[in-house]
């Protein structure tokens, strides 16, 4: 069965609730390891990454929030210039070669081909350009459970997103963690967070909330093309095909 994407609007109450801020602040905290700046190149975002873009907006050249129609999509950055699009995450509006870095959260764990959403995203990329993935960690305790986006979709372990890239012309790199306090509500879990976090790094990686593992588009070995029809069709919801003029169909009488 294919995984089912998270709506958008149970998205956004995640990351306003207390939990989802300091969820936000873990796996931010985890990136900033691997990517520290990312001065005037282009940046994409794809899933729902916007809690994550704005650390680094500001240094990019151009951010987009690219975000899956199984999801929905809501506007970004809200005081400026919209840089949101609603998009099929294997056929995305892009030409080859023009995005420098892809941030990927609530992304691949519910893709319905990951190995053509890779190649997508191999095929948009600059050369020698740099992916980030983030997915839920299939040993951690938050895919098990499903009251936070990280408890849907398909999880990954290490090994099976190593493999994933090295299968689609990717180099995996840099790793890191994030999420090993517990996905609860109450305030003592929440209060010792930073020690957990701490703590779980050190001596029980394996069982993080997420897997972050950084990837290079590899440039030396060929990817096998093949043709194939979209089966994807945008159908406007506020344009109705309307009906034929019964006059037009009428014929006249001799």
């Amino acid at each position: 069965m294919l995984p089912m994407h998270t709506d958008i609007v149970d998205l956004r109450q995640f990351y306003h609730s207390e939990l989802g801020r300091m969820a936000e602040q873990s796996v931010s905290a985890a990136l900033a390891l691997i990517w520290a700046r990312l001065p005037d190149e282009r940046l994409l975002g794809l899933g729902y990454a916007v809690p994550y873009l704005e650390r680094f907006r500001a240094d990019t050249e151009r951010t987009f929030a690219f975000m899956p129609a199984g999801q929905g999509a809501v506007n970004w950055p809200v005081a400026d210039l919209s840089s949101t699009a609603l998009v099929f995450d294997e056929e995305l509006p892009l030409p080859d070669a023009s995005i420098d870095r892809v941030l990927m959260v609530h992304s691949l764990e519910f893709a319905e081909s990951p190995r053509e959403t890779m190649k997508e995203i191999w095929r948009v990329l600059a050369p020698g350009g740099r992916l980030i993935i983030v997915v839920p960690n299939r040993r951690g305790v938050w895919a098990q459970m499903e009251h936070t986006p990280f408890g849907s979709g398909r999880p990954y372990s290490r090994g099976q997103l190593t493999a994933l890239l090295r299968e689609t012309n990717f180099t995996p790199g840099a790793t890191s963690e994030a999420l090993f306090f517990p996905p609860s509500k109450r305030k003592l879990a929440l209060r010792l967070r930073h020690g957990l976090e701490r703590v779980g790094r050190s001596l029980w990686p394996v069982f993080s909330g997420v897997i972050i593992v950084e990837a290079q588009k590899r440039l030396y070995q060929g990817l096998p093309v093949a043709a194939r029809a979209s089966r994807r069709v945008f159908v406007p919801v506020l344009a109705p095909r309307g009906v034929p003029s019964t006059r037009s169909r009428a014929t006249k009488a001799p």
